[in-house]
């Protein structure tokens, strides 16, 4: 059978597209290719509403922006592969290793839970691809391990005790009537990377500023009861409690401190569980009035005018559309982490790669990281970045990371500490009306 006139001119229109597409530069070619994200949160189980949830939806909003321009550089869509993590450990490896070599996604955002972070980071470095963390904070993800691809613009639990204990200081004569030595503290926390991170920094922290450190206990974030813990507390009788937890065994905690009278001057929270005030009212309502929490800023509770042009806004459309898409009142900190720890990568370190480095592979995402230098003041929460380099202690940690101190009053969320940004003058010690008062 001979090919008719048409059949013929089409075969050949095809082979002379073919050869000038050949002939195209690579650049060229590729200006369309997506880069594909896999996007690794906990979107079942307890830890999804300790915060998991709320970051993964800064994250998508942070997605959804750059692809609303037509991707990175106006060019390259970002095409998400999520996976859920299901708050087990052994989900969240398998799955971070299903992204990488079956879905051969270029980079692994995201995750919630330190304890899932240490090993994922050890195996997806090993394997030379990217792993850009947004809201885990154990220190011990990067610790002495100097890794090459692993990167952490998000604050580290070393900073989270720390800042805790600094608060305590800086209060104790004005708000408590006490010299730091007398204040009593205990350190309470789960057992897991991110809570044994925060303790150790928490018992440092305190020790350096002279408290005394009556209790430190650890316990398992899974524990059906915690009443043999409220009882060491009870006989310690501390003015603060220092608090690492998630969620589930934070709500246990208050209610058998309730139930079993256990009084304090101050509660001090450190993430996760404590970042979450709507399910802390829904739990609890006004008694947990007056608690803190440790954190990297809600990002609009920052004054625009402190930060570089245009952030301001950036956060208002951020705030929209979490509010629209939940029907939330209050936007929770872990939006505010994954929206800019996303953003980071989207709007800084990803431009750089494709236009220095050209492309998207390991090689060149981790130059262009290791040269980001934003100021303090050039990102939605306020902190700088600037990476430590291979061969530092914290290879891959933002170096000019800072958390806050936020108190929550009425169900709003307000900065008390550091004084430089505070929005309240910190309440302590608790009101007579809370039932934790201490009297």
């Amino acid at each position: 059978m001979h090919p008719t006139k048409r059949g013929f001119m089409k075969v050949a229109a095809g082979g002379l597209l073919a050869a000038s597409v050949a002939a195209l530069p690579f650049a060229v070619m590729a200006q369309d290719k997506p880069i594909r994200i896999g996007v690794l949160y906990d979107l079942s189980g307890p830890l999804a509403a300790a915060g998991s949830v709320p970051g993964s939806i800064g994250t998508q909003i942070a997605i959804d922006l750059v692809n609303e321009k037509g991707g990175i550089l106006g060019k390259h869509k970002i095409e998400v592969v999520a996976a859920d993590a299901q708050s087990k450990a052994d989900v969240a490896i398998n799955e971070a290793e299903r992204l990488i070599n079956q879905e051969k996604v270029d980079i692994l955002l995201g995750v919630f839970s330190s304890a899932h972070a240490v090993p994922i980071a050890a195996k997806i470095d090993a394997q030379k691809r990217v792993f850009w963390i947004t809201i885990a904070i154990a220190s011990a993800v990067v610790k002495d391990k100097n890794l090459q691809y692993t990167f952490r613009a998000q604050v580290h639990s070393d900073q989270f005790g720390d800042a805790s204990t600094q608060f305590i200081q800086e209060n104790a004569k004005a708000k408590l009537g006490m010299d730091p030595k007398d204040v009593k503290v205990a350190i309470i926390y789960e057992d897991g990377p991110y809570g044994t991170g925060v303790a150790a920094s928490n018992e440092t922290g305190a020790k350096a500023r002279g408290l005394n450190i009556v209790l430190k206990e650890g316990y398992s974030a899974n524990s059906p009861d915690l009443s043999s813990l409220v009882t060491k507390l009870k006989r310690a009788r501390p003015d603060v409690i220092l608090h690492t937890g998630y969620n589930p065994d934070i709500t246990l905690f208050l209610r058998q401190s309730r139930e079993s009278g256990l009084r304090f001057k101050a509660l001090i929270g450190h993430g996760a569980g404590y970042g979450q005030i709507d399910k802390l009212v829904e739990a609890f309502g006004k008694d947990v009035d007056h608690f803190f929490n440790v954190d990297p800023v809600a990002a609009q509770l920052l004054d625009p005018k402190t930060l570089a042009p245009g952030l301001g806004d950036l956060t208002k459309i951020m705030v929209e559309r979490y509010k629209a898409k939940t029907g939330a009142q209050e936007v929770p900190p872990h939006t505010s982490m994954g929206f800019n720890n996303t953003w980071i990568l989207l709007d800084k370190v990803l431009p750089l790669a494709i236009q220095k480095h050209g492309g998207w592979d390991a090689e060149a995402i981790r130059k262009a990281a290791l040269e980001i230098d934003i100021p303090v003041g050039g990102t939605i929460q306020g902190y700088g970045v600037k990476f430590f380099p291979p061969g530092h202690q914290m290879a891959g940690q933002n170096e000019r990371s800072s958390p806050v101190v936020m108190q929550y009053i009425g169900g709003k969320t307000f900065i008390a500490w550091p004084a430089a940004i505070k929005t309240i003058d910190p309440v302590l010690p608790l009101p007579a009306s809370s039932p934790y008062a201490l009297r």
